[in-house]
């Protein structure tokens, strides 16, 4: 990565420091105090052996020898405060960039997450901004400090002596020209480190979620074998990263140690010839000194700004994926009073060779329940997501009571329209904030009507602590059925107009789906909601008012189920030979 090229990356960061650029401001006056403290105390030594010590004046002893001590005290209070301010803000501003990628991923179409790997996602959002935090607090603000010291150096080493000055700079082009040479190799380093760190991030995430298929199939060597293998790589990767950054700083400052011993010898030659004093010679010295410790800092901080530039890169990649769906202009909210549901000659594919959907037409009634059956890759699961607009139909539109739901802001479109996954989601939290989850501010008789719609309140208040009970993450001390049942509570909560269930006893058995069944028949048409029901089971399909049967794309088949199930139709084909809530083949 070039330096125009790292630059570019920080200048995108530039935004999110803009809000905080008078507190900015403030720390680099103070640090600027601090830095000029640290300047002065070096001449001070030299008025300390000239003046006092040489002329043996007591007196000038004393008054060099407080300077000292009170430019060292300031210079020290100074640094604490500026570096205190400066995390302060720095993981401020980086906080607020964490967040915009967060509310981008809220943003991205599930076909981002379909492609991108959930441990290299996390990854970016957590370690790579963490280690830009790490670089802004550490290396930043000792970069401008360290720079503006390093001209105050070489401004008083001038005033002590030009001569020395000279000898004692020969050897810099050669550090730079050092430090240059593996600069260059570092990044491309740094970037193979990030992704082996990401590729153990996704093996952990992965193999965690799936521990018990792990366990069950005995494949924990196995595992264990891959894990070894993606840590084996990324110790690779580290040790070649850390060799390559060690050269860029080490040797670059081995060179400038030899020039401290050509000062020291030269400086000392003039001392001899009286062509120096003892005390400029300390005080040139001491600034030499502290010269060779900003200017390796700075070559060794090279790395860590390397490292800051990948990792940014990494962020900003996120950043510039493409939003698909996003609101109109004037989008307007969406005010369903009825829910009637349109489907008009929609046409949808994720690739240009696979349709999913070709010119589906459908209209579902308002207030009823509409089951939607069809075989694996017909369009019923495209539906759910087009329908709240996770995708955009490529041709057609999409009505909720006569509105393109296309003009209408997301977040009513959302609001209007519920769903309910196959797998619920569920968070490490008491049940009563997974009901509210979406409506926060229920009221906790709200929270128990909808449970008892659910038909899950009296298991609920059966337990120790009620709606209190923190369940686990992913609700995995729940079986399947009670996970169901609290993920339809949140949704009745919610009293949208289109209640969407997808796939809603995919999971459960026979029992526990004709439980849910019949809870969802009483509570969706109590609730007057418009109901769309993805489904595979005919327990399902007997509770809806009307079928829908989609086939290569489009709705081969609609009407009432009863009508529908009779020989001869095409929705009674795939119940055929089967038992009541059994699934379709």
């Amino acid at each position: 990565m070039t330096a125009r090229a790292v630059l570019g990356q920080y200048r995108r960061c530039l935004p999110f420091l803009r809000p905080y650029r008078a507190r900015m401001a403030g720390i680099v006056a103070i640090n600027l105090l601090a830095t000029l403290f640290g300047l002065c105390q070096p001449y001070l030594s030299k008025f300390l052996i000239d003046s006092a010590l040489l002329r043996r004046d007591a007196r000038m002893l004393w008054w060099a020898a407080g300077f000292l001590f009170a430019a060292a005290v300031l210079g020290f209070a100074f640094s604490i405060a500026s570096s205190f301010w400066y995390v302060r803000v720095s993981a401020q501003a980086l906080f607020d960039m964490r967040l915009a990628v967060y509310t981008h991923l809220q943003r991205l179409s599930p076909r981002y997450f379909a492609r991108h790997k959930l441990g290299d996602i996390v990854s970016r959002v957590n370690n790579d901004i963490g280690e830009v935090q790490r670089i802004l607090t550490d290396t930043i603000l000792s970069i401008a400090s360290n720079l503006l010291f390093l001209v105050g150096s070489i401004a008083a080493m001038l005033l002590l002596s030009p001569r020395l000055f000279i000898v004692g700079t020969l050897l810099v082009p050669l550090s730079l020209f050092a430090m240059r040479h593996f600069q260059h190799r570092l990044a491309a380093h740094v970037k193979l480190l990030r992704e082996r760190s990401s590729e153990i991030g996704s093996f952990l995430i992965e193999t965690i979620l799936g521990i018990r298929l792990v366990v069950s199939s005995g494949t924990e060597a196995q595992e264990i074998g891959r894990f070894r293998r993606l840590n084996s790589g990324f110790v690779d990767a580290l040790l070649n990263m850390q060799l390559t950054s060690f050269l860029a700083g080490a040797l670059p400052g081995t060179i400038l140690v030899a020039a401290s011993a050509i000062v020291f010898l030269y400086g000392g030659r003039m001392v001899i010839a009286q062509t120096l004093t003892v005390g400029s010679l300390v005080a040139f010295m001491a600034y030499h000194a502290r010269l060779l410790s900003p200017v390796q800092i700075m070559m060794g901080a090279w790395s860590s700004i390397l490292t800051g530039a990948v990792s940014l890169q990494r962020v900003y990649e996120v950043l510039d994926a493409p939003i698909e769906v996003q609101d109109a202009p004037h989008a307007r909210g969406l005010v369903a009073s009825r829910g009637e549901v349109v489907f008009r000659d929609v046409q949808f594919r994720h690739l240009p060779e696979t349709p999913l959907l070709e010119a589906a037409s459908f209209r579902i009634p308002p207030g009823s329940v509409c089951a939607i059956v069809g075989s694996s890759g017909a369009g019923k699961s495209t539906i759910v997501d087009l329908l709240l607009r996770f995708y955009d139909p490529q041709g057609g539109a999409i009505e909720i009571d006569g509105v393109d739901i296309r003009t209408v802001s997301l977040a009513s479109l959302r609001e209007q329209v519920a769903l309910v996954d196959q797998t619920p989601m569920l968070f490490a939290a008491s049940i009563a904030e997974n009901i509210r989850y979406g409506r926060p501010g229920a009221t906790q008789l709200e929270v128990e009507a909808a449970a008892r719609e659910a038909a899950i309140h009296t298991f609920i208040a059966g337990l120790p602590r009620g709606y209190e009970t923190v369940i686990s993450e992913r609700g995995t001390t729940l079986s399947a059925g009670q996970r169901q049942r609290i993920a339809i509570a949140r949704a009745l909560l919610r009293k949208p107009r289109v209640l969407v269930l997808d796939e809603p006893t995919a999971a459960l058995d026979p029992q526990a789906e004709h439980e849910i069944a019949e809870t969802l028949s009483q509570a969706l048409h109590r609730q007057a909601t418009t109901s769309i029901v993805v489904t595979h089971r005919r327990s399902l399909v007997e509770r809806a008012d009307w079928v829908l049967v989609l086939e290569n794309g489009g709705v081969v088949e609609s009407g009432v189920p009863a009508s529908l199930l009779s020989a001869g139709a095409r929705l009674s084909q795939h119940f055929t030979g089967m038992r009541l809530g059994t699934p379709i083949s």
